[in-house]
């Protein structure tokens, strides 16, 4: 009697072991019969983008349909039906991913989950490539509408099959260098024409911020209706990220007040905004918040502009936080869903919130919202003085964004994305009666050359060698007296 129950006991943990190495592969009776109709014996023969995407021998992405074809503006929805070859059993644990890129190689959207295949039941996919059967083609249906904050001339829409940390090797067919099959590129017709009359900003901005009296305290509750702030010096509306010019046509807008003391940075952004979203579980750390609607903050605290031991802070209408150091451009970080740069570093802030509307509620109509934070300077352990001496000047750059695009202080100008420390602009921590020894924005040596407004930047373009862009100077910046002015289920790797 003992033996049996030994050997029963090694028989269930075996069966418990092997259902959570990777997760189940078992599709349900009741799901294989729903989802027949997207089992096949042969791709049809009216599939007119012939991929072959080889995912290392195992499954071939063998082509792939569009609706409509042609020219897709922002705000239209697409249809992309794929394909899908099983040629080998899968192993446990793999699913599909699907990220649309735009012209410049930053992902605007992330639809794993989209699809009837792709219903996430569990921890998995219903139909999930670990349970295909060899020989079968899988037909794996997808709609998204391309975002209206799409200023690129295309989109590019790429897919994979990933597990845990990993991501299925493509040993052939149309890939980048992420494992990411290329399925299409959708022209977009270009971006939306600018303002009439209206002149884009190809320069770094400037700001000169002067110490708060001694003193002076401010009640972080969102109403910005303290004295100081309303002598603060503020940026201004935000502008297009890409092209500098004044971003009429972008869902969201925004402009932000700077102040500082002995103790910390002091922001104040105001943020309009139809539809206040967050959407996120507030218990969750580090929310991917660029994803719906937020403030941005990157800080590069040696003013040289160089990406390395710079700073990502993000707030959300609802006061989540998404914080972050990274050690140069882009790095470190695990795409596609992070970790990005060293989640562990936080910035310690403290934040007052108004949403002048209904928060998550899509029905209504809201004005926007207000944030309120202070960011303690010994939060920035890598500066070389925090906090700043006068006279220092620190590279940064204000975002409000939307479903991962947004406006901007200072415009990225297409060459790279809203990491680019070099397009930031820059802040002179200053005091009262202080002169800089040089008028502020104005270089060491030779004056840098004038630049000629550039057309919109194609993907991945850079500024022309060897141009600096000079800095464009709010008024009263050069001033030796204060400034006066009133104004889900997991994503895939």
């Amino acid at each position: 009697m003992r033996c049996c129950r030994s050997i029963l006991a090694s028989l269930v943990t075996t069966l418990v072991l092997a259902g959570c190495v990777g997760g189940s592969t078992d599709t349900s009776a009741e799901d294989k019969e729903r989802l027949k109709v997207y089992v096949v014996d042969k791709v049809p023969d009216d599939a007119p983008l012939k991929l072959n995407i080889n995912f290392d021998g195992k499954v071939t992405l063998v082509a792939a349909k569009l609706s409509p074809q042609g020219t897709v503006r922002p705000g239209s929805q697409v249809k992309v039906t794929m394909y899908w070859r099983a040629d080998k059993k899968v192993e446990p644990g793999w699913n599909l991913f699907t990220h649309v890129l735009d012209g410049s190689g930053e992902r605007i959207l992330n639809i794993d989950n989209v699809g009837p295949l792709r219903e996430w039941k569990g921890d998995k996919q219903v139909m999930s490539p670990s349970a295909w059967e060899p020989g079968k083609v899988y037909v794996d249906e997808q709609e998204f509408t391309v975002p209206q904050t799409v200023r690129t001339e295309k989109v590019q829409f790429t897919t994979g099959i990933w597990r845990e940390n990993d991501r299925m090797k493509i040993v052939g067919g149309p890939a980048d260098r992420e494992n990411r099959g290329i399925v299409a590129n959708i022209p977009t017709g270009g971006p939306a024409a600018p303002a009439a009359g209206a002149e884009p900003s190809t320069r770094v901005p400037a700001l000169r911020v002067d110490r708060l009296e001694k003193g002076v305290k401010l009640t972080l509750d969102g109403k910005l209706d303290e004295p100081a702030w309303a002598t603060a010096p503020g940026t201004g509306p935000f502008i297009d990220v890409a092209n500098g010019r004044p971003a009429a046509g972008s869902p969201v807008s925004g402009s932000v007040k700077v102040l500082w003391d002995e103790q910390s940075l002091y922001l104040g952004f105001e943020v309009k905004d139809a539809d206040v979203v967050s959407g996120f579980d507030k218990k969750q750390k580090d929310p991917h918040l660029w994803t719906k609607d937020t403030v941005e903050i990157m800080v590069d605290p040696d003013g040289d502009g160089d990406n390395k031991d710079y700073y990502e802070i993000q707030v959300n209408p609802e006061g989540l936080v998404f914080d972050s150091q990274f050690d140069d451009y882009n790095s470190p970080k695990k795409d596609p869903d992070g970790p990005f740069g060293h989640q562990e570093w936080e910035a310690k802030l403290k934040s007052g919130i108004v949403v002048n509307g209904t928060l998550d509620k899509p029905g209504d109509k809201d004005e926007g919202y207000v944030v309120e934070l202070a960011i303690p300077w010994k939060s920035f352990g890598k500066a070389k003085a925090a906090p700043p001496k006068v006279g220092d000047i620190w590279r940064i750059n204000f975002y409000a964004m939307q479903n991962n695009g947004g406006v901007s202080w200072s415009p990225i100008l297409g060459q790279g994305n809203f990491h680019k420390a070099s397009r930031f602009g820059r802040v002179m921590f200053a005091e009262p009666g202080f002169m800089p020894p040089l008028p502020f924005g104005a270089p060491a040596a030779t004056p840098a050359p004038e630049l000629a407004p550039p057309p919109v930047a194609p993907s991945g373009s850079a500024a022309p060698a060897g141009s600096v862009p000079r800095l464009r100077l709010a008024p009263g910046l050069l001033r030796s007296v204060p400034i006066h002015k009133v104004p889900a289920p997991p994503p895939a790797p």
